[in-house]
Protein backbone atom coordinates (compact mmCIF):
# COMPACT_ATOMS: atom_id res chain seq x y z
CA UNK A 1 0.00 0.00 0.00
CA UNK A 2 2.95 2.21 1.25
CA UNK A 3 4.62 1.33 -2.48
CA UNK A 4 1.70 2.45 -4.25
CA UNK A 5 1.30 5.65 -2.34
CA UNK A 6 4.66 6.51 -3.22
CA UNK A 7 4.29 5.72 -6.87
CA UNK A 8 1.24 7.73 -7.35
CA UNK A 9 2.94 10.38 -5.87
CA UNK A 10 5.73 9.80 -8.68
CA UNK A 11 3.77 9.93 -11.48
CA UNK A 12 2.17 12.78 -10.06
CA UNK A 13 5.49 14.88 -10.20
CA UNK A 14 6.57 13.56 -13.27
CA UNK A 15 3.15 14.78 -15.08
CA UNK A 16 3.84 18.02 -13.07
CA UNK A 17 7.36 18.61 -14.61
CA UNK A 18 6.05 17.02 -18.46
CA UNK A 19 3.07 19.47 -17.81
CA UNK A 20 5.45 22.85 -17.02
CA UNK A 21 7.70 21.62 -19.60
CA UNK A 22 4.97 22.00 -22.44
CA UNK A 23 3.15 24.94 -20.98
CA UNK A 24 6.96 26.59 -21.04
CA UNK A 25 7.18 25.24 -24.79
CA UNK A 26 4.18 26.71 -25.62
CA UNK A 27 5.14 29.75 -24.03
CA UNK A 28 7.94 30.37 -26.90
CA UNK A 29 10.03 28.85 -29.40
CA UNK A 30 13.04 30.06 -27.98
CA UNK A 31 12.74 27.31 -25.10
CA UNK A 32 12.24 24.85 -27.53
CA UNK A 33 15.84 26.35 -29.10
CA UNK A 34 17.48 26.21 -25.91
CA UNK A 35 16.21 22.41 -25.04
CA UNK A 36 17.63 21.55 -28.78
CA UNK A 37 21.01 23.18 -28.22
CA UNK A 38 21.76 21.75 -24.67
CA UNK A 39 20.66 18.40 -25.65
CA UNK A 40 22.89 18.06 -29.02
CA UNK A 41 26.22 16.75 -27.11
CA UNK A 42 23.79 14.15 -25.87
CA UNK A 43 22.22 13.57 -29.05
CA UNK A 44 25.46 13.09 -30.53
CA UNK A 45 26.70 10.66 -27.46
CA UNK A 46 23.46 8.29 -28.54
CA UNK A 47 24.22 8.30 -32.34
CA UNK A 48 28.36 7.98 -31.62
CA UNK A 49 26.96 5.06 -28.70
CA UNK A 50 24.68 3.02 -31.29
CA UNK A 51 26.86 3.73 -34.47
CA UNK A 52 30.37 1.87 -32.07
CA UNK A 53 27.95 -0.50 -29.68
CA UNK A 54 27.99 -2.90 -33.06
CA UNK A 55 32.45 -2.88 -33.10
CA UNK A 56 32.05 -3.52 -29.50
CA UNK A 57 29.94 -6.23 -29.27
CA UNK A 58 32.01 -7.94 -32.16
CA UNK A 59 35.41 -7.32 -29.86
CA UNK A 60 33.41 -8.66 -26.56
CA UNK A 61 32.52 -11.55 -28.52
CA UNK A 62 35.33 -12.45 -29.58
CA UNK A 63 38.01 -11.36 -27.36
CA UNK A 64 38.20 -11.94 -23.76
CA UNK A 65 39.13 -8.30 -22.01
CA UNK A 66 37.33 -6.27 -19.31
CA UNK A 67 35.09 -3.40 -20.62
CA UNK A 68 37.05 -0.54 -20.42
CA UNK A 69 39.67 -2.15 -22.52
CA UNK A 70 37.57 -2.80 -25.60
CA UNK A 71 36.21 0.00 -25.22
CA UNK A 72 39.40 1.59 -25.48
CA UNK A 73 40.34 -0.26 -28.48
CA UNK A 74 36.96 1.06 -29.94
CA UNK A 75 37.90 4.40 -29.43
CA UNK A 76 41.12 3.93 -31.13
CA UNK A 77 39.85 2.40 -34.21
CA UNK A 78 36.91 5.44 -34.34
CA UNK A 79 39.50 8.17 -33.67
CA UNK A 80 42.41 6.68 -35.88
CA UNK A 81 40.06 6.61 -38.54
CA UNK A 82 39.26 10.10 -38.56
CA UNK A 83 42.85 10.85 -37.87
CA UNK A 84 43.53 9.28 -40.92
CA UNK A 85 41.13 11.02 -42.93
CA UNK A 86 41.96 14.80 -41.89
CA UNK A 87 45.64 13.98 -42.46
CA UNK A 88 46.03 12.09 -44.96
CA UNK A 89 42.40 12.08 -47.43
CA UNK A 90 41.57 15.14 -46.55
CA UNK A 91 44.41 17.49 -47.78
CA UNK A 92 44.29 16.15 -50.75
CA UNK A 93 40.09 16.66 -51.41
CA UNK A 94 41.20 20.34 -50.55
CA UNK A 95 44.29 20.26 -52.94
CA UNK A 96 41.63 19.12 -55.60
CA UNK A 97 38.72 21.46 -54.92
CA UNK A 98 41.29 24.42 -54.83
CA UNK A 99 42.78 23.38 -58.20
CA UNK A 100 39.45 22.92 -59.44
CA UNK A 101 38.15 26.29 -58.47
CA UNK A 102 41.48 27.45 -60.21
CA UNK A 103 41.11 26.09 -63.46
CA UNK A 104 37.15 26.40 -63.57
CA UNK A 105 36.97 29.93 -65.83
CA UNK A 106 40.01 27.89 -68.19
CA UNK A 107 37.18 24.94 -68.46
CA UNK A 108 33.84 26.98 -68.78
CA UNK A 109 35.73 29.13 -71.20
CA UNK A 110 36.53 25.92 -73.12
CA UNK A 111 33.29 24.42 -72.83
CA UNK A 112 31.63 27.42 -74.44
CA UNK A 113 34.42 27.24 -77.40
CA UNK A 114 33.68 23.56 -77.81
CA UNK A 115 30.22 24.58 -78.17
CA UNK A 116 30.60 27.65 -80.61
CA UNK A 117 32.46 25.23 -83.02
CA UNK A 118 31.74 21.72 -82.45
CA UNK A 119 33.49 18.71 -83.63
CA UNK A 120 31.89 17.45 -86.77
CA UNK A 121 30.46 14.55 -85.84
CA UNK A 122 28.36 16.90 -83.54
CA UNK A 123 27.34 19.68 -86.35
CA UNK A 124 24.63 16.95 -87.80
CA UNK A 125 23.46 17.10 -84.19
CA UNK A 126 23.59 20.73 -84.21
CA UNK A 127 20.85 20.80 -87.61
CA UNK A 128 17.99 20.02 -84.56
CA UNK A 129 18.54 23.20 -82.40
CA UNK A 130 20.06 20.81 -79.65
CA UNK A 131 23.58 22.79 -79.01
CA UNK A 132 21.88 26.27 -78.87
CA UNK A 133 19.42 24.95 -76.06
CA UNK A 134 22.87 23.32 -74.21
CA UNK A 135 24.11 26.68 -74.63
CA UNK A 136 21.14 28.42 -73.26
CA UNK A 137 21.28 26.04 -70.09
CA UNK A 138 25.03 27.04 -69.76
CA UNK A 139 24.59 30.39 -69.96
CA UNK A 140 21.88 30.22 -67.39
CA UNK A 141 24.17 28.12 -65.36
CA UNK A 142 27.31 30.19 -65.71
CA UNK A 143 24.82 32.91 -65.03
CA UNK A 144 23.20 31.72 -61.59
CA UNK A 145 26.59 30.23 -60.37
CA UNK A 146 27.91 33.62 -59.92
CA UNK A 147 25.40 35.58 -58.88
CA UNK A 148 26.07 32.43 -56.08
CA UNK A 149 29.36 32.96 -54.93
CA UNK A 150 29.02 36.22 -53.38
CA UNK A 151 26.05 35.05 -50.82
CA UNK A 152 28.17 32.18 -50.48
CA UNK A 153 31.06 33.94 -49.38
CA UNK A 154 28.63 36.14 -46.68
CA UNK A 155 27.64 32.75 -45.15
CA UNK A 156 31.25 31.76 -44.46
CA UNK A 157 32.18 33.47 -40.62
CA UNK A 158 28.48 31.94 -40.05
CA UNK A 159 29.57 28.59 -41.13
CA UNK A 160 32.89 28.58 -39.31
CA UNK A 161 31.49 29.50 -35.87
CA UNK A 162 28.53 26.63 -36.33
CA UNK A 163 31.28 24.17 -37.64
CA UNK A 164 33.22 25.21 -34.11
CA UNK A 165 30.01 24.72 -32.39
CA UNK A 166 29.19 21.28 -33.51
CA UNK A 167 32.95 20.22 -33.08
CA UNK A 168 32.57 21.06 -29.70
CA UNK A 169 29.19 19.08 -29.39
CA UNK A 170 30.66 16.34 -31.53
CA UNK A 171 33.86 16.31 -28.46
CA UNK A 172 31.36 16.66 -25.89
CA UNK A 173 29.00 13.72 -27.37
CA UNK A 174 32.11 11.15 -27.43
CA UNK A 175 32.85 11.76 -24.09
CA UNK A 176 29.72 11.11 -23.17
CA UNK A 177 29.01 7.96 -24.96
CA UNK A 178 32.18 6.23 -23.22
CA UNK A 179 29.75 6.25 -20.22
CA UNK A 180 26.87 5.35 -22.25
CA UNK A 181 28.63 2.32 -23.39
CA UNK A 182 30.41 1.86 -20.58
CA UNK A 183 27.36 1.60 -18.37
CA UNK A 184 25.22 0.39 -21.07
CA UNK A 185 23.00 -2.83 -19.89
CA UNK A 186 22.49 -0.52 -16.78
CA UNK A 187 20.67 2.20 -19.06
CA UNK A 188 18.88 -0.71 -20.76
CA UNK A 189 17.97 -1.65 -17.40
CA UNK A 190 16.62 1.26 -16.51
CA UNK A 191 14.79 2.27 -19.92
CA UNK A 192 12.76 -0.83 -19.04
CA UNK A 193 11.65 -0.40 -15.40
CA UNK A 194 9.89 3.39 -16.82
CA UNK A 195 8.54 1.21 -19.28
CA UNK A 196 6.90 -1.13 -16.96
CA UNK A 197 6.87 1.19 -14.12
CA UNK A 198 4.21 3.26 -16.76
CA UNK A 199 2.34 0.90 -19.39
CA UNK A 200 0.95 -2.54 -18.46
CA UNK A 201 2.55 -5.40 -18.51
CA UNK A 202 1.39 -6.62 -22.07
CA UNK A 203 1.79 -3.29 -23.45
CA UNK A 204 5.56 -2.98 -22.04
CA UNK A 205 6.89 -5.70 -23.18
CA UNK A 206 5.36 -5.02 -27.04
CA UNK A 207 6.91 -1.77 -26.59
CA UNK A 208 10.39 -3.59 -25.34
CA UNK A 209 10.17 -6.00 -28.45
CA UNK A 210 9.28 -3.15 -30.66
CA UNK A 211 12.62 -1.43 -29.81
CA UNK A 212 14.86 -4.13 -30.37
CA UNK A 213 13.28 -4.88 -33.49
CA UNK A 214 14.42 -1.10 -34.28
CA UNK A 215 17.62 -1.96 -32.65
CA UNK A 216 18.57 -4.57 -34.26
CA UNK A 217 17.52 -3.53 -37.92
CA UNK A 218 18.92 -0.18 -37.82
CA UNK A 219 22.35 -0.99 -36.72
CA UNK A 220 22.37 -4.06 -38.74
CA UNK A 221 21.78 -1.59 -41.81
CA UNK A 222 24.27 1.17 -40.57
CA UNK A 223 27.05 -1.77 -40.57
CA UNK A 224 25.89 -3.33 -44.04
CA UNK A 225 25.70 0.26 -46.23
CA UNK A 226 28.55 1.90 -44.51
CA UNK A 227 30.72 -1.64 -45.51
CA UNK A 228 28.82 -1.18 -49.35
CA UNK A 229 29.47 2.50 -49.68
CA UNK A 230 33.45 1.90 -48.84
CA UNK A 231 33.38 -0.37 -51.66
CA UNK A 232 31.69 1.46 -54.32
CA UNK A 233 33.93 4.20 -53.40
CA UNK A 234 36.99 2.19 -53.20
CA UNK A 235 36.34 0.97 -56.66
CA UNK A 236 35.04 3.87 -57.95
CA UNK A 237 38.49 5.21 -57.19
CA UNK A 238 40.55 2.21 -58.61
CA UNK A 239 37.96 2.93 -61.80
CA UNK A 240 38.99 6.63 -62.19
CA UNK A 241 42.66 6.31 -61.53
CA UNK A 242 42.73 3.55 -64.29
CA UNK A 243 41.10 5.61 -66.55
CA UNK A 244 43.49 8.63 -65.26
CA UNK A 245 40.51 10.92 -64.39
CA UNK A 246 41.52 13.89 -62.73
CA UNK A 247 40.61 14.66 -59.18
CA UNK A 248 39.75 10.80 -58.91
CA UNK A 249 39.40 11.18 -55.00
CA UNK A 250 37.67 13.59 -54.92
CA UNK A 251 34.96 11.98 -56.93
CA UNK A 252 35.41 8.78 -55.25
CA UNK A 253 34.37 10.48 -52.17
CA UNK A 254 31.05 12.48 -53.79
CA UNK A 255 29.95 8.46 -55.19
CA UNK A 256 31.17 6.97 -51.94
CA UNK A 257 28.91 9.65 -49.86
CA UNK A 258 26.03 9.60 -51.90
CA UNK A 259 25.85 5.72 -51.98
CA UNK A 260 24.73 5.79 -48.23
CA UNK A 261 20.78 6.06 -50.21
CA UNK A 262 20.75 2.81 -51.27
CA UNK A 263 20.17 1.80 -54.85
CA UNK A 264 19.72 5.36 -56.16
CA UNK A 265 22.87 7.29 -54.22
CA UNK A 266 25.21 6.68 -56.72
CA UNK A 267 23.11 8.35 -59.60
CA UNK A 268 22.96 11.51 -57.19
CA UNK A 269 26.81 11.54 -57.26
CA UNK A 270 26.86 11.13 -60.88
CA UNK A 271 25.83 14.17 -62.27
CA UNK A 272 28.12 16.50 -60.03
CA UNK A 273 30.86 14.04 -60.83
CA UNK A 274 30.48 14.26 -64.79
CA UNK A 275 29.92 17.37 -64.63
CA UNK A 276 33.60 18.25 -62.88
CA UNK A 277 35.04 15.80 -65.40
CA UNK A 278 33.26 17.24 -68.59
CA UNK A 279 34.62 20.50 -67.83
CA UNK A 280 38.11 19.01 -69.03
CA UNK A 281 37.58 16.31 -71.41
CA UNK A 282 34.00 15.79 -72.72
CA UNK A 283 35.30 12.28 -74.00
CA UNK A 284 36.28 11.62 -70.30
CA UNK A 285 33.29 12.89 -68.78
CA UNK A 286 31.67 10.51 -70.95
CA UNK A 287 33.26 7.62 -69.81
CA UNK A 288 32.88 8.78 -66.03
CA UNK A 289 29.15 9.00 -66.69
CA UNK A 290 29.53 5.25 -68.25
CA UNK A 291 31.44 4.09 -65.54
CA UNK A 292 29.47 5.25 -62.12
CA UNK A 293 26.85 4.20 -64.28
CA UNK A 294 27.78 0.42 -64.74
CA UNK A 295 29.01 1.05 -61.13
CA UNK A 296 25.57 1.55 -60.18
CA UNK A 297 24.03 -1.12 -61.79
CA UNK A 298 26.83 -3.65 -59.88
CA UNK A 299 25.53 -2.32 -56.73
CA UNK A 300 21.86 -2.23 -57.15
CA UNK A 301 21.84 -5.60 -58.78
CA UNK A 302 24.36 -7.58 -56.39
CA UNK A 303 26.40 -6.09 -54.35
CA UNK A 304 23.42 -3.82 -52.55
CA UNK A 305 21.18 -6.65 -52.28
CA UNK A 306 24.03 -9.04 -51.41
CA UNK A 307 25.34 -7.01 -48.03
CA UNK A 308 21.86 -5.36 -46.78
CA UNK A 309 19.42 -8.21 -47.79
CA UNK A 310 22.18 -10.48 -44.91
CA UNK A 311 21.91 -7.61 -42.83
CA UNK A 312 18.69 -6.39 -42.64
CA UNK A 313 16.61 -9.86 -43.77
CA UNK A 314 15.27 -8.71 -46.90
CA UNK A 315 15.22 -9.84 -50.31
CA UNK A 316 16.24 -7.37 -53.06
CA UNK A 317 12.44 -6.88 -54.32
CA UNK A 318 11.78 -5.35 -50.77
CA UNK A 319 14.45 -3.48 -50.41
CA UNK A 320 13.82 -1.81 -53.72
CA UNK A 321 9.53 -1.19 -52.81
CA UNK A 322 10.91 0.19 -49.49
CA UNK A 323 13.34 2.57 -51.32
CA UNK A 324 10.54 3.51 -53.73
CA UNK A 325 8.05 4.10 -51.11
CA UNK A 326 10.34 6.03 -48.59
CA UNK A 327 11.44 8.13 -51.26
CA UNK A 328 8.35 9.69 -52.84
CA UNK A 329 6.51 10.19 -49.52
CA UNK A 330 9.89 11.73 -47.42
CA UNK A 331 12.74 12.51 -49.90
CA UNK A 332 16.03 11.51 -49.43
CA UNK A 333 15.60 10.95 -45.70
CA UNK A 334 12.84 8.11 -46.56
CA UNK A 335 15.34 6.72 -49.29
CA UNK A 336 18.43 6.51 -46.47
CA UNK A 337 15.99 5.21 -43.72
CA UNK A 338 13.20 3.11 -46.05
CA UNK A 339 15.09 -0.45 -45.95
CA UNK A 340 15.70 -0.80 -42.01
CA UNK A 341 12.21 0.41 -41.06
CA UNK A 342 10.75 -2.30 -43.66
CA UNK A 343 12.93 -5.15 -41.72
CA UNK A 344 11.26 -3.44 -38.67
CA UNK A 345 7.52 -3.79 -40.51
CA UNK A 346 8.99 -7.22 -41.84
CA UNK A 347 9.96 -8.73 -38.57
CA UNK A 348 7.19 -7.37 -36.45
CA UNK A 349 4.09 -8.64 -39.02
CA UNK A 350 6.17 -12.09 -39.35
CA UNK A 351 5.72 -12.28 -35.41
CA UNK A 352 2.45 -10.80 -35.67
CA UNK A 353 1.17 -13.81 -38.47
CA UNK A 354 2.78 -16.50 -36.62
CA UNK A 355 1.01 -15.76 -33.25
CA UNK A 356 -2.25 -15.25 -35.17
CA UNK A 357 -1.39 -19.06 -36.73
CA UNK A 358 -0.35 -20.37 -33.21
CA UNK A 359 -3.74 -19.40 -31.94
CA UNK A 360 -5.74 -20.73 -34.96
CA UNK A 361 -3.74 -24.16 -34.83
CA UNK A 362 -2.62 -23.60 -38.24
CA UNK A 363 0.54 -25.09 -39.82
CA UNK A 364 2.43 -23.86 -43.23
CA UNK A 365 5.32 -26.30 -42.86
CA UNK A 366 6.04 -28.80 -45.37
CA UNK A 367 2.79 -26.72 -47.62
Amino acid sequence: MEIDKKFSYIKFFVLLIISLLIWKAIDGIQFIETILKVSKPFLYAFIIAFFLNSLLNILEKNFKLKRWANILIVYVIFYGTIALFITIITPKIIESVKNLAKELPYYVAKTKEWLLEPPAYLKEIDKYGILDSVKTRLDDLFLKLGESVPPMLNKTVNQVISWTSNLINFILGSIISIYILKDKEYFAKNIKKLTYAFFPVERANSIIEVFREIKKAFSNFLVGKILDSFIIGVLCFIGCSIMRIRYALLISLIVGVTNMIPYFGPFVGMIPSTIITFFYSPFKGLLVLIFIFLLQQFDGLYLGPKILGIQVGLKPFWIILSIIIGGGFFGIWGMLFAVPTAAVIKSLLNKYIDKKFKQKGISLNGK
